[in-house]
């Protein structure tokens, strides 16, 4: 007979025997860890995760440190956006009642950046534009006030939000126009960048209807030489007024006043030198410029070969600009980079998204810039960043 059942009865028994000299393990408490204050290095990546697109995620990391500290899901083709104040952050985003299919319902979620706990849901007309991640499909207006959501059936629209009320106000359609460039000096005035080579300028009504709309001059002919829908703010104050700066697919700087109700566009200007130019240089990415308004410097990923269809590709080389002298005046290694963030310290930062290893490269945006490392695996497909 074996002997196995007796041995492991003596075993138990003598466990027994024991367990009460043994020290008593202290009941655990469950809590949940508190993010750090969020801080000018604080990164938020929006990962639409294109294997698994119904279930999108932006993800929270401490730039500084490279600590990656949290995440949560955006639902389908979430985009988001930080309140002007920081103090609330917004998704834009889609569900469906069967995850990819059934009845489709599109909000507005508001979640606390300090914890990134939701906080308030607002329902929204099922008409967003599902797409990657860019930094025109949902902007706020300058007081914080306004909500705007490009908005595509495929007919394009803008959806109006109240974010004091909590609750959609109104519905401007914008045909044949795309993306949104708030007005940083009349919270009820925002622009978008149109296929006739125009900014039409929408004036709001009391209640968040369109009251007026202008439009500006042709200034890019699409045909020839198209526009990226990024802008970028140069400044609030003194002579930078309410100054925004697009770039060409062939490197030309446009700027566009929209500090009255039909924009003023001013000379555009190349960031390609005739040298430059037989090498093939052009702009590419999706984020594909930063502007630190303090040093007048634009940073913007550049590679060469450019032809038809490489305006996405990602950098080579990141450019450093000085926006008053017109001209480069730093050359950085790109990193594969396709969306770039730079901090508005006195000490700035660089941030650039590597399209390819999905890995934040960090810069010194000081006087002299220079790489000074990386963050390794922070998504799975990103394409658009912001900082805090």
């Amino acid at each position: 007979m074996s002997r196995m059942p007796s041995i492991l009865v003596a075993v138990a028994a003598a466990w027994c025997l024991a367990a009460p000299a043994a020290a008593q393990l202290a009941t655990e408490a469950l809590a949940v860890a508190k993010l750090p204050p969020p801080d000018e290095h604080r990164l938020y990546v929006s990962d639409i995760t294109i294997q698994h697109i119904v279930d999108n995620r932006l993800h929270v990391l401490d730039g500084a440190s490279g600590r990656y500290l949290g995440q949560f899901a955006t639902g389908y083709a979430g985009q988001s956006v930080l309140s002007r104040d920081r103090k609330e952050l917004y998704v834009t985003t889609s569900y469906y009642a069967r995850l990819s299919r059934g009845a489709r319902s599109d909000v507005v979620e508001i979640h606390d950046p300090t914890t990134l706990d939701l906080v308030a849901e607002i329902p929204i007309p099922p008409r967003r534009a599902q797409a990657l991640p860019y930094e025109g499909l949902v902007r706020s207006s300058v007081d914080g006030r306004w909500l705007f959501v490009q908005n595509v059936t495929p007919a394009t629209s803008v959806t109006v939000v109240d974010l004091k009320a909590r609750k959609f106000a109104a519905e401007i359609p914008n045909p044949g126009c795309w993306a949104i460039i708030p007005s940083e000096t009349a919270a009820d005035r925002f622009s978008t960048i149109c296929g006739d080579g125009t900014l039409q300028t929408m004036v709001l009504a009391a209640d968040g209807s369109l009251a007026s709309s202008t439009r500006s001059e042709p200034f890019f002919d699409a045909d020839v030489d198209p526009i990226f829908v990024q802008s970028q703010f140069l400044g609030a104050t003194g002579a930078a007024g309410d100054r925004h700066a697009l770039v060409s697919f062939r490197g030309k700087v446009h700027v566009v006043d929209l500090s009255q109700e039909t924009a003023r566009i001013e000379p555009a200007w190349s960031l390609v030198g005739a040298a430059d130019a037989r090498r093939g240089w052009r702009p590419g990415g999706y984020q594909l410029f930063a502007v630190h308004r303090g040093q007048h410097r634009m940073y913007i990923g550049m590679h060469k070969g450019g032809a038809e269809g490489s305006h996405k590709n990602p950098a080579e080389e990141i450019w450093v600009v000085d926006l008053r002298k017109r001209e480069r005046v730093a050359r950085l290694p790109g990193h594969m980079a396709v969306a770039l963030v730079v901090s508005q310290t006195p000490k700035p930062t660089l941030y650039g998204l590597d399209a390819v290893a999905m890995a934040i490269a960090r810069f010194d945006a000081g006087a002299k810039p220079r790489f000074v490392g990386r963050i390794e695996g922070v998504a799975e497909s990103a394409t658009m960043l912001e900082l805090h």
